[in-house]
C-alpha cells in the first residue's frame, strides 16, 4: 500500500532546517513560516494562531513564507485567523507556497512572490485514521473544503471556477510571473533568483508535477550547513 502523500511529504523533509518565529517592532510584525503545515511534523495551527493573537495592536503583519504545504485543516485554521485580524496583512512568498500554504497566503490582504518563487495548487490532502466510515466522512469533508478553497481562489483571482477546479485536479505549478498573471499574487518581487530557489529547496517527491527547477535538491545536512553559514554571515554584516 503506498504511503499517504501527506505523510510522505512530512517524512521526506523531517531533517530539513525549519524556521517558524515571530518578530515585532513598533507597529509592524514579521511571521516567518519556513516549514510544512501540520501539528505532527510542521507548524501547528494552534501555535500559529496563538502567535498571531499576541500581535494585537500592530498595524501591519508581514508573513514571510517558504512552505511545501501540509494538512488542509491546519492550513484553513491559519487562513481563518489571518482573515480576522484588524492589521493589514502582507504575504511575501520568498521561495515556495504550495498546497495548504496557498490558503494561508490567499487569506492575506496582499501577496507578493519573489522572482524564482513558485505557487502550487491541488486538491486537498489530510491524514485519516479509523474504519471505512471514518474515511468516508473525511472524503465528504475534503470535498467541502475543496469547494471552499475554490471560492477563496476565485475571490482573489477572478478566475472562472471551472478553470480553478481543473488546475487543482491537475496539481498545477505556477512560476512567479504566472502567479501574478493569474491573480494569485499581486506583484513580483525582483530579487536574486538563485537565492530564492535555494530557499525553496524542499524534498517534493510526494507531488507529481514538480518543475525541474525545484527537483535538484542538496542533501539535508549540506543545506543545513549552508543555511547556518548564511545566518552567521547576516549577523556579522549587521555589526
Amino acid at each position: 500500500m503506498p504511503m499517504p502523500k501527506l505523510l510522505q511529504l512530512f517524512l521526506d523533509n523531517q531533517n530539513r532546517p525549519r524556521d517558524f518565529h515571530v518578530k515585532a517592532e513598533g507597529n509592524e510584525a514579521e511571521i516567518y513560516l519556513y516549514d510544512a503545515i501540520g501539528a505532527w511534523f510542521g507548524v501547528a495551527a494552534e501555535d500559529f494562531v496563538r502567535e498571531l493573537r499576541n500581535l494585537d495592536g500592530v498595524e501591519t503583519i508581514h508573513l514571510r513564507m517558504n512552505s511545501p504545504g501540509g494538512d488542509v485543516f491546519e492550513g484553513r485554521a491559519m487562513a481563518t485567523a489571518l482573515s480576522q485580524v484588524k492589521a493589514r496583512t502582507v504575504c511575501h512568498i520568498e521561495g515556495l507556497s504550495a498546497s495548504a500554504a496557498t490558503y494561508v497566503a490567499a487569506a492575506c490582504d496582499e501577496v507578493e512572490i519573489a522572482d524564482g518563487g513558485f505557487y502550487m495548487i491541488h486538491e486537498a490532502w489530510t491524514l485519516t485514521l479509523g474504519n471505512k466510515r471514518d474515511h468516508e466522512h473525511q472524503i465528504g469533508l475534503l470535498s467541502k473544503v475543496d469547494d471552499s478553497i475554490i471560492g477563496d481562489y476565485a475571490k482573489r483571482t477572478g478566475v472562472d471556477r471551472q478553470q480553478l477546479i481543473d488546475w487543482m485536479a491537475a496539481e498545477t505549478w505556477f512560476n512567479a510571473a504566472e502567479a501574478v498573471e493569474h491573480g494569485f499574487a499581486d506583484r513580483m518581487l525582483e530579487t536574486d533568483r538563485s537565492q530564492n530557489r535555494k530557499r525553496a529547496q524542499w524534498n517534493l517527491a510526494a507531488y507529481q508535477n514538480v518543475p525541474a527547477a525545484l527537483t535538484d535538491q542538496p542533501p539535508p545536512e549540506q543545506l543545513f550547513d549552508r543555511v547556518q553559514a548564511e545566518r552567521r554571515l547576516a549577523l556579522l554584516e549587521r555589526r
